[in-house]
C-alpha cells in the first residue's frame, strides 16, 4: 500500500493562507491546486484586528466552506498570530501562495525566506492562472461597490453575499 494510509508515510499538508474579504476565483484556483498536491490542505483565514473586513471572520470561513465543499481534503479556519506558529501547532511543512505578478514575488520572497528561517517552513510559490492575473478582492470589493460586474471574478455564493452586503450599505 502506498499514500498517507500506509505504515510510516506522513500525511503532506499545506497551508493557504489569506484575509481572503471576499475570496475570489484567483483563490479558489490556487486552493484547487493545492489540493491535488498535498493530502491536506488548510485555508488559513487571517485575523487582523486593526482592519475592518467587508465581511467578518465567520462569514469569510462559511463562504470558504461552502465553495470549497467539492475538496474533501481542504479545511478551513481563522487564526491570528504568526502563520509559522500556526503552521508549527498543525504540523504544516508547507505554504501554498499564489503570485499574479512580479511585484508579488517580492514581497512573498522575504516573508517566505523569514519564515524558513524561523521555524523551517517551506512556501511555495505557485503561478496564478492568467485568467485571474488582475484579480484582488480589494478590486473586487471596489468594482462591486460601484455596481460593476463581477460574476465571473467570484463564485456565485460569493457574489451573492457581497452583493447582499453592498446593498445593505
Amino acid at each position: 500500500m502506498t499514500g498517507p494510509e500506509s505504515e510510516g508515510s506522513q500525511v503532506r499538508r499545506a497551508v493557504c493562507p489569506g484575509s481572503f474579504d471576499p475570496i475570489t476565483n484567483g483563490h479558489l484556483d490556487i486552493i484547487a491546486r493545492a489540493s491535488r498536491l498535498y493530502d491536506e490542505v488548510y485555508v488559513a483565514v487571517m485575523i487582523n484586528k486593526s482592519k475592518k473586513g467587508l465581511f467578518d471572520i465567520e462569514e469569510r470561513i462559511e463562504l470558504i466552506r461552502e465553495v470549497t465543499s467539492e475538496y474533501a481534503n481542504v479545511r478551513v479556519e481563522s487564526f491570528h498570530g504568526l502563520l509559522v506558529d500556526y503552521c508549527k501547532q498543525r504540523d504544516i511543512p508547507a505554504i501554498v501562495k499564489g503570485l499574479r505578478a512580479v511585484s508579488d514575488f517580492d514581497y512573498e520572497l522575504q516573508m517566505a525566506q523569514m519564515n524558513n528561517g524561523l521555524t523551517g517552513v517551506e512556501t511555495l510559490f505557485v503561478p496564478t492562472n492568467p485568467t485571474y492575473s488582475f484579480l484582488s478582492s480589494s478590486l473586487v470589493k471596489e468594482v462591486a461597490a460601484w455596481g460593476g460586474d463581477v460574476s465571473h471574478l467570484v463564485p456565485a455564493q460569493v457574489l451573492q453575499a457581497l452583493n447582499q452586503r453592498l446593498a445593505k450599505g
